[in-house]
């Protein structure tokens, strides 16, 4: 009969390997469990779990004022609005690019040489004053 060995890790020696884990020490579990010549698979995640600092508080409680959950209820639906109207601007984008194809192409012209061409007539034309207007 073959006997099976079974390890048996002090406290400290799995406090040690917890601690330096938590602290980056290693860039994986797996890479701590090769360094200190751990054999079993889940055996450094359950020291993880039992002496961890994220045993301590694995949740986060956040506690609310009625007032604050309208506000929060508010910025989301603001949130969806603004997100719905940069769809729209975007869709419309699109649309009036497609445009400008279609009418370049009726003309003739090439697109890029049509907006340079926009873009210099546009820099000479004075600028119109909003307060002489």
């Amino acid at each position: 009969m073959v006997q099976k060995l079974v390890y048996r890790y002090s406290r400290a020696f799995q406090q040690q390997v917890v601690e330096d884990v938590e602290e980056g020490r290693f860039h994986s579990i797996n890479q701590a469990k090769e360094h200190y010549g751990i054999r079993g698979d889940g055996t450094i995640q359950r020291w993880l779990n039992r002496y961890g600092r994220n045993r301590i508080c694995p949740k986060v409680v956040r506690v609310e004022k009625p007032n604050e959950q309208d506000q929060i209820r508010q910025l989301k639906k603001h949130i969806r609005q603004l997100e719905h109207a940069l769809g729209r601007t975007q869709a419309d984008k699109v649309l009036n690019e497609a445009f400008l194809e279609l009418a370049c192409e009726e003309l003739g012209q090439d697109v890029e040489a049509f907006k340079k061409k926009v873009d210099i007539e546009a820099s000479i034309r004075p600028k119109k004053d909003p307060e002489k207007a």
